[in-house]
């Protein structure tokens, strides 16, 4: 029509004057017909697809829903039928009834309108049915998604038992012949699926829409909804992995041997060898090791925190128990004679205001603002260093892997397994130290502010008393001068004190000697001179050839003050019949207590009865040394001998067959001979009154 009229115009206009104008016209309307004709078709068009767009959108979502109530409906009843029933069957379709009522929801809001797809108003009655809906299909899909993972377990556990698999093959085939089912997942993973196609039908329907259309605005908002529905979604997945991965492994098990045997299977002793193999591996160089720089990183530095954090937790405690001791000694009880004491008296009643109000006091501050969170602190380390030692568990098991391209079920659940708790360190471990890191600070600096408080309060308590003592009013020169002249009275009374106690101590207290060494020391004084005995004043541990192992209070000889290159620092010394070098700083001159006199004889050494100096009889007091049990020891072979501490004992050899002095051969008093260790005997003097031959 358009082109007819413009062909009959320009046929009048030909006859004109002006015939090459007249063409340019003609041109022109020519031109501008036909792009408003092709205008019109991509409008058409793009209706076109827009509609079958959104037909799909609701075919889809139909067909969908079907599905769905199939599912949770027929399926569901006929798998409960079988004898005996899938275990765990309910919790495979807990969640399908809250997406059936959600998507029921929505269709329903569309179809109670009675618009069609190719309707104006249809796009804008779905995005606001959609936007409506938006929280409640979040968190139906939500928890549906979550638990996804375990429903794949679960039917993966039905496939391992065949007879079963067979029933449940035949209860999909009979329920829905015409979807050829032959798993559950044909059904359980539509969810999945539909959540993430809302945003690519959306998109493809915004695409087709004019952007003049009313309800573009609308859907625009609706396809963004449900791209970050998903995001949503996924993120409450990744951090549900992850805290069941945490929950899984940050427990600590208390296990027996015994528990720990019953636990051992093929499959555990295969895996626990397997990782064993790939880290000597990488400590011999063999194979490289995975290296990530960051999680390193991180973890050295959990490692710093936690040492912090013990340490810190163990001097409040040492505090705390300091501070316990110092309450607990209650001077101000103590009924003292103070009449015309009137500084005595000020520093009782400090001293009861302290013990009973201020510092118990900021010893429950303490407790409650500092020990209780270093305490909770140290609890929630337990969490990320169990999940630090089962990364490398399952770096191992990942390494053994990884080159592989195709993966069986259990290997790719491995994979899975390493790499959701690499990720779950990478995201929380940061996060974790930072926390811990600023709660450090913050305890410390509560732990100064509480002692600031203390301060103050101490202060205001001695300026109450300050105005009632004597030097109260000095000036600062004579206070101290004051203070000063107290402190000497003090240290020379202290002084006094100490000197007589001295003087009333005449002899020193001296522990009974190791008759091991008492008889050494008689071998070594019949070889060497008594000025060359010395003792160890520690234990001596020999690191290299011809070093001795010497133990504390152990005697030796002084062969040479010097080794054979001539060092002055390592001597050459006897311990009773072997020699070796040991070194010269801890070694001393040995120095006999008064009342040992001459080196003891030996206990095995028959002692010749006394002479007397005459004819009469008379009483003596006998101090020969004895030899008893210092402690009690228990046979645990036929060759030992059992003993009780204070047991008078006798030595028939200082040493073993072998010449070994640390085992004594000895006799009880019930007649019982065999070995027991040298240093649980000990000598002590045999005070009894015996009556001479005449």
């Amino acid at each position: 029509g358009a082109v007819s009229d413009t062909l009959e115009r320009s046929s009048s206009l030909t006859s004109a004057s002006h015939p090459q104008d007249s063409f340019i016209e003609l041109k022109q309307e020519s031109d501008e017909a036909q792009r408003k004709s092709e205008e019109e078709i991509s409008q058409e068009i793009r209706a076109q697809r827009q509609r079958l767009a959104v037909e799909e959108l609701l075919e889809s979502e139909r067909n969908y829903l079907r599905m769905l109530q199939l599912s949770a409906g027929a399926i569901r009843e006929n798998l409960s039928k079988l004898q005996p029933p899938p275990v765990n069957l309910d919790s495979m379709f807990e969640h399908i009834p809250a997406i059936i009522a959600v998507t029921s929801r929505l269709l329903d809001s569309v179809d109670q309108n009675q618009l069609q797809p190719g309707d104006p108003d249809f796009l804008q009655t779905f995005c606001s049915s959609f936007l409506s809906l938006s929280s409640d299909i979040e968190a139906a899909y939500k928890e549906y998604l979550g638990n996804y993972s375990q429903v794949t377990v679960l039917e993966i556990s039905y496939k391992q038992k065949e007879a079963l698999w067979d029933e449940i093959v035949k209860v999909l085939k009979s329920s829905a012949p015409e979807l050829k089912a032959s798993s559950l997942s044909f059904f359980l993973v539509m969810p999945v699926q539909r959540i993430a196609r809302y945003p690519l039908l959306l998109q493809t329907i915004k695409k087709h829409t004019d952007p003049s259309h009313p309800a573009y605005a609308q859907l625009e908002q609706t396809a963004q909804t449900s791209v970050a529905l998903n995001c949503r979604i996924n993120e409450y997945k990744r951090i549900r992995e992850f805290r069941e991965v945490a929950d899984k492994y940050k427990k600590t098990e208390s296990l027996s041997i015994k528990d720990m045997i019953n636990r051992l299977n093929t499959h555990s002793i295969f895996k626990k060898t397997a990782r064993l193999s790939q880290q000597i591996k990488h400590d011999t160089g063999i194979v490289p090791k995975l290296v990530d720089e960051e999680f390193d990183a991180q973890e050295g530095f959990f490692y710093l925190l936690e040492k912090c954090i013990l340490e810190l937790l163990e001097n409040v405690e040492t505090y705390l128990s300091h501070l316990q001791a110092f309450l607990s000694c209650k001077t101000e009880e103590f009924d003292l004679y103070m009449d015309a004491q009137r500084e005595l008296v000020c520093y009782k009643e400090i001293t009861t205001a302290l013990r009973q109000w201020i510092l118990p006091t900021f010893e429950k501050r303490l407790r409650a603002l500092i020990h209780k969170p270093l305490c909770a602190l140290r609890d929630l380390l337990i969490g990320p260093r169990n999940l630090i030692r089962k990364r490398l568990d399952k770096l191992l098991d990942y390494e053994l892997i990884e080159a592989k391209s195709n993966l069986s079920y259990e290997e790719q659940a491995v994979a899975n397994t390493y790499k959701t708790i690499n990720t779950l360190l990478l995201t929380e471990l940061p996060r974790f130290n930072t926390v811990s890191l600023q709660l450090i600070w913050r305890l410390l600096g509560t732990f100064s502010c509480l002692h600031r408080d203390l301060a103050s309060d101490m202060t205001q308590l001695f300026q109450i008393f300050a105005t009632q003592l004597s030097h109260s009013t000095m000036s600062p020169s004579a206070f101290w001068g004051w203070a000063e002249g107290a402190v000497l009275k003090g240290m020379r009374k202290l002084q006094d004190l100490c000197q007589t106690v001295e003087e009333a101590l005449s002899a020193p207290l001296v522990m009974p000697v190791n008759p091991c060494w008492s008889l050494r020391l008689q071998t070594l004084c019949q070889k060497h001179p008594r000025e060359r005995i010395f003792e160890a004043t520690a234990a001596v541990v020999g690191s290299r050839d011809l070093d001795l192992t010497l133990i504390k209070g152990e005697l030796v000889a002084v062969v040479s003050e010097r080794d054979s290159r001539g060092d002055r620092r390592r001597w050459l010394v006897d311990a009773g019949g072997k020699r070796g070098y040991a070194p010269a700083s801890k070694l001393r001159p040995y120095q006999a207590s008064p009342a040992e006199g001459p080196p003891p004889p030996s206990p095995l050494s028959p002692r010749a009865e006394p002479r007397l100096e005459g004819k009469k009889p008379s009483l003596s007091l006998d101090l020969r040394p004895s030899v008893v049990a210092a402690y009690p020891f228990t046979a645990r072979s036929r060759g030992e001998v059992s003993i009780r501490a204070g047991e008078p004992i006798r030595v028939l050899a200082p040493h073993d067959k072998k010449g070994n002095p640390e085992w004594s051969l000895v006799q009880t008093r019930g007649g019982q001979s065999g070995y027991v260790p040298s240093n649980y005997l000990t000598m002590v003097p045999q005070q009894s009154y015996v009556r001479p031959y005449p």
